[in-house]
C-alpha cells in the first residue's frame, strides 16, 4: 500500500514550502537569494505557488513584502481565494520560528521539484523508447540534454524583463570597472584580436575559415595553448582530422619551439631534450581535454561537449572542423547538412553558455585572394549563425618545383563581429613550429 502511494503521489514537502514562504514574510531581504533558486512552479501546492507569485510581483516592483502588502497584491490580482485566503497567508509565519534556515528550506523545495521533473520526463523517455519510429540515439541525446538542464537548475526557458536585465547589466559593467578588466571574455593570446573582440564571449559561435594548408588547426592550437597551458582555463578540443598523439606533438613543438620535423624524425640535440621536458611539464598540467573521433556525428559531439562541461568544467570548446561533422540525414543536400551543423553549434554555445570555436574551409575561388563571407564552404547559414567570423590569409610563393608555399607574413581578417568592430590583425607564421605569433608593428 505504501509503495502504491509513493507511485501515485509525486514527491513534495509541504512543510518546507510553507517554511520557505513564512521565512520570507519574517525576513524579506532573503528574497534576494531565494529568487535566484526558486520559481513558482517549484512549489507543489497551488496555494503556495500563488503566494510565491505575489511575492515575486512585489519584489519586481521593489515593494517590501509583508502580510499586508502580499494580501493586497493577491486581492488586486484576484488570486486571494486561490492562495487559501487571508487566514492561510497569515498562518505561514506560524510554521517557522525565524528566517535563519531559509536556504535549507528552499533547497528542499527545489530538490522535490527536481524529483518531480525527473519522474515526469523519465515517463516521457519510456514512452519514446517504445516508439520504434524514433531513432534511439535521438532519444538518448534528448534525455541527456534534459538531464543537463536539470543539473543546471534550468528546467524552463526563462523570459527576462527589463527589471532583471538592466540591474544585471549595470552590475556587470561595475565589475569590469572595479577590476579594470580589459577583456570580458576568454583571451586568445593574440593582442590585437583580443582588443577587437574583448576575448571570446560566452554563448557565441566563432568561425575560423581558410583554404587548406593556411594554418586553421595551427591557429586553434595556438589559442588553446595560451588558454589552457598558460592561463589554466579548462578547454575542450574536438579533432575530427588528427589523432590526439598528433595534436600532442603539435602542442609540444609550439610550446618547446622545436621543429616538428625534428620531433617526427627523432633528430634531436641534447639541448632540445631539456626544452622538450620543460614544455611537457607545462602541457602535462594543462586542463585540456581532447576528443579525436573521425566522422563524429553531431549528436555525439553535443553529448561529449556537455560531459566536458559537467565533468571537467570546460569554459571553451574548439572544433576541427565543421565539414567533417556527420548529421543523421546523410542523404540531405550538403548545404542543408552544414546548415544543421551550424545552427546546432550555435544552440550548443547558448545552452552551455561558453564560446564554441569551429574551423571551416572556404571555397576554392578564394585561392590566392583574401577570403570573404560569401566563400564560407557549404552554406550561407554559417555566416548567419556565427557571432564572429574570421579568415586566415597568407600569400603563397612559388618554390623551385613550381608548387606554391605560404609565406611567413599572415593576416587574420575579422570579417564579421555581431557585437564589435571588424578589421585585420597582422601575424607571422613560424612554419617550423606550425605556430602563429603577434607581429610587431613599427614603433613597438
Amino acid at each position: 500500500m505504501e509503495n502504491a502511494l509513493k507511485d501515485s503521489v509525486p514527491p513534495h514537502k509541504l512543510d518546507a514550502e510553507q517554511a520557505t514562504l513564512g521565512a520570507l514574510l519574517l525576513d524579506w531581504s532573503a528574497m534576494n537569494t531565494i529568487v535566484t533558486l526558486l520559481r513558482p512552479e517549484h512549489f507543489y501546492s497551488m496555494q503556495n505557488q500563488t503566494v510565491y507569485k505575489a511575492m515575486l510581483s512585489l519584489f519586481t516592483k521593489s515593494i517590501t513584502g509583508d502580510l499586508l502588502t502580499i494580501i493586497n497584491e493577491l486581492t488586486q490580482s484576484g488570486d486571494l481565494e486561490k492562495a487559501g485566503g487571508t487566514a492561510y497567508v497569515a498562518s505561514l509565519t506560524d510554521t517557522v520560528p525565524s528566517a535563519a534556515n531559509i536556504s535549507h528550506y528552499a533547497k528542499i523545495v527545489f530538490d522535490m521539484a527536481t524529483r518531480r521533473s525527473l519522474i515526469k520526463f523519465s515517463s516521457e523517455v519510456k514512452a519514446s523508447a517504445f516508439d520504434e519510429t524514433r531513432d534511439s540515439r535521438l532519444i538518448l541525446e534528448e534525455a541527456e540534454k534534459r538531464i543537463f538542464a536539470l543539473s543546471e537548475g534550468d528546467q524552463t526557458t526563462p523570459i527576462h524583463d527589463m527589471k532583471e536585465v538592466v540591474p544585471q547589466t549595470i552590475q556587470t559593467i561595475e565589475q569590469h570597472y572595479t577590476n579594470h578588466s580589459t577583456y570580458t571574455g576568454i583571451p586568445s593570446g593574440f593582442a590585437r584580436l583580443d582588443n577587437m573582440t574583448s576575448g571570446f564571449q560566452n554563448s557565441e559561435l566563432i568561425i575560423i575559415g581558410a583554404r587548406p594548408s593556411m594554418g586553421k588547426t595551427a591557429l586553434a592550437l595556438n589559442m588553446m595553448e595560451y588558454i589552457a597551458v598558460q592561463n589554466k582555463t579548462p578547454c575542450g578540443f574536438f579533432s575530427l582530422e588528427m589523432s590526439y598523439e598528433q595534436i600532442g606533438q603539435r602542442l609540444l613543438s609550439q610550446e618547446a619551439r622545436i621543429s616538428g620535423n625534428k620531433l617526427r624524425s627523432g633528430m634531436l640535440k641534447v639541448e632540445d631534450f631539456q626544452k622538450l621536458q620543460d614544455a611537457a611539464g607545462r602541457c602535462f598540467e594543462a586542463p585540456l581535454y581532447i576528443a579525436d573521433v573521425p566522422n563524429m556525428k553531431l549528436i555525439e559531439l553535443r553529448t561529449l561537449a556537455r560531459r566536458m562541461v559537467i565533468d571537467h568544467g570546460v569554459k571553451i570548446i574548439f572544433i576541427d572542423y565543421i565539414g567533417l561533422i556527420s548529421v543523421e540525414n546523410a542523404n540531405a543536400p550538403v548545404y542543408e547538412q552544414v546548415s544543421e551543423v551550424s545552427k546546432s553549434l550555435k544552440a550548443l554555445a547558448r545552452e552551455l553558455n561558453i564560446p564554441v570555436v569551429a574551423l571551416c574551409q572556404v571555397a576554392r575561388d578564394a585561392e590566392g585572394n583574401e577570403p570573404n563571407l560569401a566563400q564560407l564552404r557549404g552554406s550561407g547559414s554559417i555566416e548567419q549563425d556565427a557571432d564572429v567570423v574570421m579568415f586566415i590569409h597568407r600569400d603563397r610563393k612559388k618554390t623551385e618545383d613550381g608548387s606554391a608555399e605560404p609565406v611567413q607574413d599572415a593576416k587574420l581578417i575579422v570579417a564579421k563581429q555581431r557585437n564589435g568592430p571588424i578589421g585585420d590583425v597582422n601575424l607571422i607564421f613560424l612554419h617550423s613550429f606550425t605556430k602563429f605569433e603577434n607581429k610587431l608593428e613599427d614603433g613597438e
